[in-house]
């Protein structure tokens, strides 16, 4: 119908209008204007010229809008456009659209001239559209004339500009064309002039480089083939009801026929036809003259309008546009660059997926798209991913046979991505796969229980958990899952059926694997329950929840408390020996109402759970597991609640035994003379483990534990044969010990004495501690260090902060043994190379997650130490050996030191800037011992150094005027090190920390102009007159710092050597070049520097510039305009560069200060600038010699896609969009030659390219679309 290949973009009209409406005719024909003023059905059959009074007439006006003279008025207060009047909002529209079909009827030119100038104002365009060029000028004119008019000061218009105005408006928009439409459906939109006016309008503005003018008319177009399609189908509907009622009127028998009523019907039906052949022209304009251009066009929100309406048009009408010549668009626009036009494709195919009828004629385009549909659930784009992903899940629900294994699989492991959208999405898919087809067997099963429907379906999810090798993580799962299956999630009876009842006859039972997978489900889904928000790295935080999710919650708590009140015990006692399991099922506790207990008279389930708890940390050493007893009991010993002294008695009478049994191990453990044996040991530990679990959540002061356990550390360091993890329990529970007594202390509650007390174990424990960092074993010394690091910062200044000034007397200041131990730790414990060689026999997995948890373990004892800098308990130049790792160890711990850095400059930013040259200084010194006294400054080891520097730089920023100080300082501080040590080959020679002075030039660009020359003059202190004279390749580090220092040095970013290094220039590579007449900076620039900064210039201009040297000729552009420079740019460049500026003009001899050594010294930095200039040259002309490369290759590249892709011969010029139209009489085709880096889409063109001599200009080549190379596929 509308697709078909012989219909043209121009209308056809009746041979007496003698007119052709196109973009390059007149919008009106006054010769023929008249010789049909209407067609169609109402005119034929003499009905209202308008038909429709009585569908939207005076009764659906809003009160106070009216037309008075061809403009609107509201409650009669200011004459208003169409444009101003759609602004109001919908309310405002059927009475303003019924005000414009009087207006028409009365006088359709002047009604046609102010719906021309709403598009127009539409658009954003300040013109309007006069009678006289309504009358007289072509489309092609009038859209010339209104560009010209357009005022592009700002580059928004109305569908653009933000706020809800605008947001409402362009509702509105469409609301006005549809109204339009909808009203007009039975005459005016047949008379061959209204319709043809606008559609030749629209489809000119479409085409115009103004993106105001082609976004409007594209949006208008599209709303306007919407209104036309839904009155296409309703005379398709029409037609319909026609023709069965003319068939069942004929095949009456001959006596019964009404032959009238025939010719009636037959006379409706052609009418129909003939209206439905204008309709279908029309649409088939629209879609060929503005569509097929504008779907593909250089906006993506242009494209984005295009996808949405087709989608509506298939939607609406899908006899006639859901076919394949109408989806291969939307199939095509799928592999669009911008996730907004990819959104709108898939938002399409999902309002066609939810039909079943629908879907099912979508076979050959789900067969042709589904694996690009599949592989945009991975888009970088998450809405994307996510509407691609419920795509799916409608395409599943049409057909189960569309989507292969593969396919699935593809989306199952998205479950378990970070972004929570992306996870339910996946979770609903997968829910709808695996659990929504129920088998007749299924039928009739009980609703709870082992054997019911939901008792196969948990056994599903865990199978799937299991077998899900990608993830392990089964919150995340259920989290998923929540939204779509959370009745299944939350039937805990189930669940509790499947651990606990026993297999009927013919079951399979759940393996053991199986059943710890269901214990980890069921306790995440009473996680989700209880707490409603997702796992951590799901979702932002807490929200608040609505008064129906509290009730839930609230329900769902009260329904896990009373199961699993009774439930639990029975399953603590079935696995009471499996560790995993144990280990989930106490966690459930944490989440009881507690008064449960009490109303429900469930003290005996209480009791039970208590014994069990009690059996549990008897039976097991698990860390893991005591703590969690540990922290079960810390519920449900809650003083709020009547259970409080049934809870506290039990743990009391556990703790007694604990502390018993352990006092008595020891005092036979540690007995002289006796060798202890394993047993004993083990005895120990076990007990020692399990206070220590106890310990970190409940206060054991009152049983005093301190002298016991700092005798057993105590006993260890003196014979040395303690076992490991006897003094790591040791250490842990004494630091807990420590903590309580300060926590009693800090709350007011201890006695007198009792500050005395602490501060006595404090630091006999910290010695204790200190003495064990000398220990051979390497987890005890990382204990030592860790728990170290923690007390020195829970007792340093801080904790005399909020008003607590009593503590004072506990603050501990380490010395500087302490702080050398616990730097030297860190150095050899820490900053390690990584261990290629692997001692695991379980293969290469385990090997690697070995290594991970290695260094996580290691990046911990890091940040401990690191939080002593930072809050200033050790010296912050004890940081410098930590500095110094940072490019070494810069995977490992990059961020741990860039934040270190980070916070200490923040503290002291000149003791800061002292740390980073102090860091760079022993990297120089271990240099030195490794590679000998002659620095080669190209070794890896200095060019190391000098990127380190220059990573320090850049953490200073870019206000140099905060830094000041600080750069200052580091400067000095470098100088200083330089010149420290005289040669060790005599006098004449530099000295043996010269070449550091090529590592600190890195931070000469952080120097402000005035600081430069201070720390230039502080320089020449230690120069001597010897030192300036020598020009040897070993003085060069010399050199290149003293040019980074001068005022008007040509380049301010880094020193002439890094000039020269791989790392290039950023500023040959962004600059363009500048206009000659622009190098000559102006005299009154020159001359408005300061005397001072005059004298020093003049001082020091010949030392820079050489007499006999003229600049080098310049390819690239290193001068800027001096317009566009800084103050300091264009004042330096005056003085620095006068050879570049004034080739042909040297220095007048005159000039120069007559000092008798002065000769001397030019002459060798003449000799240094020629160098140091003929390698930058070199430097620049590589650069250039690159650029050119990378230009050639590229236009290589692009006339090779050209030829690939089988653009057109005459594809020449970019496209240029967002500009002025040109005055000529006709505009060129702006299409040719596609540049590549301004395309946002690029289609496949047509091999077989129809002929065009009757279409208009197309710009944005549409026919391209058709070629299949680029896409790899057979067509439709």
């Amino acid at each position: 119908m509308i697709a078909a290949q012989d219909l043209h973009t121009e209308f056809q009209f009746a041979p007496e209008a003698e007119s052709q409406l196109s973009s390059d005719t007149d919008f009106e024909d006054p010769d023929g204007k008249h010789a049909k003023t209407g067609k169609g059905m109402a005119a034929k059959k003499g009905k209202k010229a308008l038909g429709d009074k009585a569908k939207g007439g005076a009764a659906g006006r809003t009160p106070g809008v009216g037309r008075v003279n061809g403009h609107y008025q509201e409650n009669g207060k200011e004459n208003m456009t169409l444009f101003e009047v759609v602004k109001i909002g919908k309310s405002a529209t059927q009475s303003v659209v019924d005000d414009w079909i009087e207006a028409y009827k009365h006088d359709r030119d002047h009604a046609l001239l102010d719906l021309i100038n709403f598009f127009i104002q539409c658009s954003g365009c300040k013109g309007a559209v006069s009678g006289e060029m309504f009358r007289h000028m072509q489309n092609s004119e009038i859209i010339r004339k209104m560009t010209e008019e357009f005022d592009e000061d700002s580059g928004d218009y109305p569908l653009t500009m933000s706020g809800p105005q605008w947001k409402k408006f362009r509702i509105s928009f469409g609301d006005f064309i549809a109204v339009l439409v909808r009203q007009c459906q039975y005459s005016i939109i047949y008379d061959e002039y209204m319709m043809d006016t606008v559609i030749s309008l629209l489809t000119g503005l479409s085409d115009s480089q103004v993106r105001a003018f082609r976004h409007t008319s594209t949006l208008a177009a599209m709303k306007l083939m919407t209104a036309l399609v839904n009155v296409a189908l309703n005379l398709s509907i029409n037609m319909d009801n026609t023709q069965r009622q003319y068939e069942s009127e004929r095949n009456k028998v001959v006596a019964k026929r009404a032959n009238d009523r025939l010719e009636l019907l037959l006379q409706k039906r052609k009418e129909l036809q003939e209206n439905q052949d204008e309709i279908e022209n029309m649409m088939n304009a629209i879609f060929k003259g503005v569509f097929v251009h504008r779907y593909r066009d250089a906006i993506a929100e242009i494209r984005a309008i295009c996808i949405e309406e087709i989608g509506v048009w298939m939607k609406l009408y899908s006899d006639a546009f859901l076919n394949d010549s109408y989806l291969k668009y939307v199939g095509w626009t799928m592999h669009d660059k911008q996730g907004e036009v990819r959104l709108k494709c898939l938002n399409a195919l999902q309002g066609l997926f939810y039909s079943r009828e629908l879907g099912a004629r979508l076979e050959l385009f789900t067969s042709r798209f589904k694996d690009r549909i599949v592989s945009m659930t991975l888009d970088k784009e998450y809405d994307v991913a996510v509407q691609a992903i419920k795509l799916l899940t409608l395409v599943l629900q049409s057909s189960d046979e569309v989507l292969t294994a593969e396919d699935c699989e593809s989306v199952y492991h998205l479950v378990y991505s970070a972004h929570r959208p992306i996870a339910v999405s996946a979770g609903e898919f997968l829910f709808k796969k695996l659990f929504s087809h129920r088998g007749p067997e299924e039928e009739g099963l009980p609703r709870r229980g082992r054997q019911s429907l939901n008792g196969s379906l948990i056994k599903t999810t865990v199978f799937f958990f299991l077998e899900s090798e990608l993830h392990e993580h089964g919150a995340y799962l259920v989290d998923s899952l929540w939204d779509c299956g959370s009745e299944l999630l939350k039937d805990w009876e189930t669940m509790i059926s499947l651990l606990l009842d026993e297999p009927i006859p013919g079951e399979e039972a759940l393996t053991d694997r199986q059943e710890t997978a269901l214990v980890e489900l069921m306790i995440c889904a009473i996680r989700q329950a209880c707490e409603c928000h997702p796992p951590v790295g799901r979702g932002t935080g807490k929200r608040v929840l609505t008064a129906k999710e509290k009730k839930t919650q609230l329900d769902d708590r009260t329904r896990i408390t009373e199961m699993f009140a009774v439930a639990l015990p029975l399953l603590l006692a079935k696995y009471c020996v499996d560790i995993d399991k144990v280990t989930n099922l106490l966690q459930i506790p944490k989440y009881f109402d507690l008064d449960i207990y009490t109303t429900g008279r469930l003290e005996k389930h209480l009791d039970a759970l208590l014994r069990q708890i009690w059996e549990v940390q008897d039976k097991h050493t698990d860390t893991e597991v005591l703590e969690v007893c540990s922290t079960t009991y810390h519920s449900l010993c809650n003083e709020e609640f009547t259970i409080f002294n049934r809870v506290d008695i039990a743990r009391s009478q556990l703790l007694d035994e604990l502390v018993d049994k352990f006092n008595r191990l020891l005092e036979d453990f540690l007995q002289e003379g006796e060798e202890p044996d394993e047993d004993d040991a083990y005895q120990v530990l076990s007990t020692l483990k399990k206070i220590s679990a106890f310990h970190n959540a409940h206060d054991l002061s009152k049983w005093d534990l301190f002298t016991s356990n700092y005798r057993l550390l105590n006993t260890g360091l003196q014979n040395g044969d303690m076992p490991e993890q006897i003094v790591i329990h040791s250490m842990q529970c004494t630091h807990y010990i420590i903590l309580w007594h300060l926590a009693k202390v800090s709350d007011g509650s201890s006695l007198k004495g009792d500050m005395v007390t602490l501060r006595k174990q404090m630091r006999a424990f910290c010695l204790m501690c200190q003495r064990y960092l000398n220990s051979i074993n390497n987890a005890v010394k990382e204990q030592a260090f860790t728990i170290l690091c923690d007390l020195l910062l829970i007792f340093s200044h801080q904790i005399m902060s909020s008003g607590r000034e009593q503590l004072e007397p506990l603050v501990y200041t380490p010395d500087s043994s302490l702080q050398a131990e616990l730097l030297n730790f860190i150095l050899d414990h820490v900053f390690i190379d990584q261990d290629d060689d692997t001692n695991s026999t379980d293969g290469q997995q385990d090997d690697e997650a070995s290594k991970i948890e290695a260094l996580h373990k290691r990046r911990n004892l890091l940040a401990a130490y690191c939080k002593l800098i930072i809050y200033n308990v050790v010296e912050m130049n004890t940081g410098a050996d930590i500095f110094k790792q940072y490019m070494r160890f810069y995977n490992d711990y990059g961020d741990i030191i860039k934040e270190t850095l980070s916070k200490t400059r923040q503290i002291d930013k000149v003791q800061c800037a002292k740390t980073l040259v102090l860091s760079l200084q022993m990297l120089f010194n271990e240099m030195l011992s490794e590679l000998g006294f002659n620095v080669d400054r190209s070794t890896s080891a200095f060019c190391g150094i000098k990127e380190l520097a220059r990573r320090f730089s850049l953490t200073f920023g870019l206000d140099q005027l905060k830094t000041r100080e600080a750069i200052a300082m580091l400067h000095k501080d470098g100088i200083e090190f330089a010149f420290k040590e005289p040669s060790p080959q005599g006098q004449g020679s530099p000295p043996l920390n010269l070449a550091f002075l090529d590592i600190l030039s890195e931070f000469s660009s952080k120097l402000i102009r005035q600081d430069k020359r201070t720390v230039h003059v502080y320089l020449e202190r230690f120069m001597t007159v010897q030192m300036a004279l020598q020009r040897e390749d070993c003085w060069l580090p010399l050199i290149s710092y003293r040019n980074s220092l001068q005022v008007g040095g040509d380049d301010d970013t880094m020193s002439v050597i890094s000039g020269i290094s791989s790392r290039g220039s950023t500023r040959s590579k962004k600059s363009k070049p500048a206009i000659a007449s622009k190098r000559k900076l102006p005299e009154a620039e020159e001359n408005s520097c300061s005397s001072s900064d005059a004298i020093w210039m003049n001082r020091e201009q010949n030392v820079q510039t050489p007499v006999m040297m003229h600049s080098p000729h310049l390819t690239s552009t290193v001068l800027r305009d001096p317009k566009k420079m800084r103050p300091e740019d264009s004042y330096t460049a005056a003085f620095t560069m006068p050879t570049e500026q004034l080739p042909h003009q040297p220095v007048p001899l005159q000039q120069q200060p007559h000092h008798h050594h002065q000769t001397a010294i030019d002459y060798n930095t003449q000799v240094t600038w020629m160098l140091t200039q003929r390698q930058q040259a070199e430097a620049r002309q590589q650069q250039e010699r690159v650029s050119m490369h990378y230009a050639k290759m590229r236009n290589h590249m692009q006339q090779a896609i050209r030829r690939g892709s089988g653009l057109m011969e005459d594809d020449e010029e970019p496209i240029v969009e967002d500009v002025m139209m040109s005055s000529e009489g006709r505009l060129e085709d702006i299409n040719e030659g596609m540049d590549f880096d301004t395309m946002d889409i690029d289609l496949p063109a047509s091999k077989n390219r129809r002929e065009r001599t009757e279409l208009k200009p197309d710009y944005f080549d549409p026919s391209s679309i058709m070629d299949d190379s680029v896409l790899n596929v057979s067509m439709f």
